[in-house]
């Protein structure tokens, strides 16, 4: 889930490497890879047993509870700033963003990362006349806010969530990963290999694509095409009208997934299905050959499967064969009662949540916080309610 966000108060070394992606020649300034390994924490250590997720230190039952921390996917490429750190007044934004989150009951946090910002690519991390912003910067800026919330004994979800468009400060995402998402990938896998307290989102929400009408696809996703990539998707973000004319080649999760354990890290790997990763329904048929991947579903009340039925369906016999991952959980209203009625379900079948979205921003209906200080919306209430109420249950 995506919305362009501003703010009134906002203000909208490396190697050259050239690389040739999809027919287009760019040049892309890299900062060294460093590790970004924190083993020590205090934070567990999930891998995935079976059909559960485990905490490897004492071999317990690790279910994923916590939040979607938002703006590292967006604030890079609109121009001012890095994050909606860049807003919190403290001595240290990092640990003092950490404790709020922590303090709700949380043990995982999800951060939407986005391709270009990481890279270089596109013009991104996107400057404005008061600071220079860098992939250094950027990388330097999520590195922090890891070992931040590592600290604070929470487990860190990272995301390839989304991309800046070509030639203008904003945001969207593609139907699937480009050849720069294996890229992204590897360099990302590279440095928090030796972190055992994070794991990966392999692509925020695979979708297809229908025409400006609505009424035929013009890249209908295959379950194949999803493992395997090679089919052709259109180059336009699903922010940007497009009439499918220009194309990349698709890279499949085996590929991200491949990248990803390349690089030497061999955490636990969600894969979101098709339909902006509502639909589970072949999944377990199609998923890579791997031991620690995870299935993630976002559960939302305007998605197709977003009753009972379907969750049982779906989302229980899928999590009998491997674990299941709610990494985004919302609604267009969510105090009319859906997201209480997933959140019931889901505990009854032991299946995380992640809550979209820990952002103050006073437009959106989903809004966790109010303000950069933690205080909680109404739906916020809710989340802390459920979070808390299974901390303090948890052994």
């Amino acid at each position: 889930m995506r919305r362009v966000w501003r703010h009134a108060r906002w203000v909208v070394l490396g190697l050259a490497v050239v690389l040739v992606a999809g027919g287009v020649l760019y040049t892309q300034l890299r900062s060294p890879i460093a590790s970004f390994g924190s083993p020590d924490t205090g934070a567990p250590h999930p891998v995935v047993d079976g059909n559960r997720i485990v905490d490897e230190r004492n071999g317990l039952a690790f279910v994923p509870r916590g939040v979607n921390w938002s703006s590292f996917e967006y604030a890079c490429a609109q121009g001012w700033g890095y994050s909606a750190l860049d807003n919190i007044v403290a001595r240290d934004p990092y640990a003092t963003e950490a404790k709020m989150i922590a303090k709700w009951g949380t043990n995982t946090v999800r951060l939407p990362l986005n391709q270009d910002c990481w890279l270089g690519t596109r013009g991104a991390p996107v400057s404005d006349q008061y600071e220079e912003r860098t992939v250094a910067g950027y990388r330097d800026e999520v590195r922090k806010f890891v070992a931040a919330l590592n600290d604070e004994g929470l487990v860190v979800i990272l995301d390839l969530h989304s991309r800046k468009r070509i030639g203008q400060p904003e945001f969207g995402n593609l139907a699937m990963p480009d050849s720069e998402s294996i890229a992204f990938w590897n360099s990302v896998a590279t440095a928090y290999a030796g972190n055992p307290s994070v794991m990966f989102d392999a692509f925020n929400e695979p979708y297809s694509r229908y025409n400006a009408s609505g009424t035929t696809f013009l890249f209908d996703l295959t379950w194949k095409c999803w493992r395997d990539g090679g089919c052709q998707a259109p180059a336009e973000d699903d922010q940007t009208a497009t009439l499918g004319r220009v194309t990349y080649t698709v890279q499949g999760m085996a590929a991200v997934l491949s990248a990803i354990r390349s690089a030497g890290a061999e955490q636990p790997v969600l894969l979101g299905g098709l339909d902006y990763a509502n639909d589970l329904s072949h999944w377990a048929e199609f998923a890579p050959d791997d031991d620690q991947i995870v299935a993630a579903v976002h559960s939302y009340d305007f998605k197709d499967c977003d009753d009972e039925q379907c969750w049982n369906d779906v989302l229980g016999n899928l999590a009998d064969r491997v674990p299941v991952i709610t990494s985004e959980l919302g609604a267009e209203h969510p105090e009319d009662g859906y997201v209480d009625r997933y959140l019931a379900w889901a505990d009854e079948h032991e299946i995380g949540v992640l809550f979209w979205v820990w952002a103050d921003h006073p437009a959106d209906p989903m809004a966790l916080v109010t303000d950069e200080r933690g205080h909680p919306t109404a739906y916020g209430l809710t989340a802390r309610k459920w979070l808390t109420g299974h901390a303090q249950s948890t052994p």
